[in-house]
């Protein structure tokens, strides 16, 4: 009795089974959308971190305008970081996406712009209440 190759990998209901140039490109995208995401959460993590630290000095120094800044850096790690996140996620639905794919694309994407968009509105927000108190962040490049 001859054993038959059987694929290791499930396909799509409805599709035919993928080329190899096609499941190459797939896996290479895979990588991709790895790559993207870590890049994404480690930015947001040195951005936490970050701003812990300065978080605990501004404590420390009992600087009240100090928190405003510290929000304001955080906020821009977290809008930075978010877009990546997006990034990966289009990348996931580059290659031969079902309708269901595209559907939870536009979900997520609108659920991060909309943070995104909060997130921006508050950073200038935050940067227009530190200009009115007179204080200049120097984390903060010149407008």
């Amino acid at each position: 009795m001859g054993a038959t190759a059987r694929p290791t990998r499930r396909h799509r209901v409805g599709r035919a089974a993928p080329s190899g140039s096609e499941e190459l490109l797939r896996q290479g995208v895979d990588w991709l959308v790895r790559f993207v995401e870590a890049a994404g959460a480690i930015i947001i993590g040195v951005g936490a971190v970050t701003a812990f630290v300065l978080f605990l000095v501004a404590i420390v120094r009992r600087d009240t305008s100090g928190f405003v800044r510290v929000r304001l850096l955080l906020g821009r790690f977290l809008a930075l970081g978010l877009e990546f996140q997006l990034a990966a996620d289009v990348l996931t639905t580059a290659v031969a996406p079902t309708f269901v794919e595209i559907g939870k694309l536009a979900a997520i994407a609108a659920i991060r712009t909309g943070l995104n968009y909060f997130l921006a509105r508050e950073i200038k927000e935050e940067r227009a209440e530190l200009e009115r108190a007179g204080t200049r962040s120097e984390l903060e490049p010149p407008a």
